[in-house]
């Protein structure tokens, strides 16, 4: 009696821990693991001098390693810590703004028109807010580390405060103003959170309603059951994103490449490996971007370096794989 008891609580305390290793997991691979194929994918599609597309994995794992050769391990690390606080920024600014204005922060399931239209005007905001630390965190990811001074963590909100207030390091008159960046900022960040939002929502009703066949059916195993508790929803995320960053791609090269225009940065040579380069565009919006990117590097060059777009999705549903392999594993032990 005392072992039938036992039992199911042993099992629902490994369930919950499973649950929290598995969304600890996830979260590890989108913003740790990850992390080296956004500094070359960033690094690629500022590159206008680039020959070299690397539109394969191939060409982009022999450049990853070309520059943890030449460079070492913080290379491909570079700035990551900057990227949580645009994400932590972010975060903070959408709950303040939300809780100070009538804006919606998430979207009941009696939506309305003007209910969407609200909630995306507070996405919108939030984009606004957390734009210049942004613009400061992607130049850090794509400086050279050979000419990097060992900035702080906190530079890039230094180094944000100062783009808003025009102090700080100073840039060339090519630099784009922020208002014109707000623009192709705002309509990426909502396109793609779109996207995402429907995606994700799409997948996890298939999911859902798979799973609720094979029950009636009574096919599922307890094993499975618990599966499906976990799985569904970060395989819905994982595809959400998956299809945004595709999606959008061409258009985030622009929008990186009117960020970094007249900032100084020095980016490394993604042909060679090794040497850098600087940036000295002279685009007169996005427009002008998009129409000189089509004329001197082909349509190709929007999509320069989606070769690390599918190293870092690849590594990420190995993690998935490898993730459910060991806790399916666990919770068939503990049976």
């Amino acid at each position: 009696m005392v072992m039938s008891n036992l039992i199911p609580s042993i099992l629902e305390q490994l369930n919950r821990f499973a649950g929290f290793g598995i969304g600890l997991a996830s979260l590890f691979t989108e913003n740790v693991l990850a992390h080296p194929c956004i500094v070359l994918r960033r690094q690629c599609q500022v590159n206008y001098h680039a020959r070299h597309y690397h539109l394969t994995p191939f060409t982009v794992i022999n450049i990853m390693y070309s520059f943890n050769k030449t460079q070492g391990p913080r290379a491909l690390w570079k700035g990551m810590g900057s990227t949580f606080i645009v994400q932590g920024i972010t975060l903070g600014a959408e709950g303040i703004i939300s809780e100070f204005t009538p804006l919606p922060r998430e979207i009941s399931h009696k939506w309305n028109p003007k209910q969407i239209g609200e909630h995306l005007l507070l996405k919108s905001l939030t984009y606004i807010v957390a734009m210049p630390f942004y613009s400061a965190s992607l130049i850090e990811t794509v400086q050279s580390e050979i000419i990097r001074d060992g900035a702080g963590i906190l530079e890039c909100v230094k180094e944000g405060v100062g783009r808003v207030i025009g102090l700080g390091v100073p840039h060339s008159k090519r630099l784009l103003p922020l208002l014109s960046l707000v623009f192709p900022t705002v309509l990426h960040g909502v396109l793609h959170y779109v996207i995402s939002s429907v995606v994700q929502k799409v997948v996890l009703l298939v999911l859902k309603r798979k799973a609720y066949d094979s029950h009636l059916a009574e096919s599922a195993s307890p094993v499975q059951s618990m599966l499906d508790a976990y799985f569904p929803e970060l395989i819905a995320n994982f595809v959400a994103s998956l299809c945004s960053d595709v999606t959008l791609y061409p258009l985030e090269t622009v929008l990186h490449r009117l960020h970094v225009q007249g900032t100084r940065t020095i980016i490394d040579n993604t042909d060679l490996g090794y040497e850098v380069l600087p940036i000295n565009t002279q685009y007169e919006g996005m427009r002008d971007c998009v129409s000189t990117i089509r004329q001197e590097e082909g349509a190709l060059g929007f999509y320069k370096g989606f070769g690390a777009v599918v190293v870092q999705y690849t590594l990420h549903a190995a993690v998935l794989q490898i993730t459910k392999i060991i806790y399916s594993t666990l919770l068939q032990n503990s049976a």
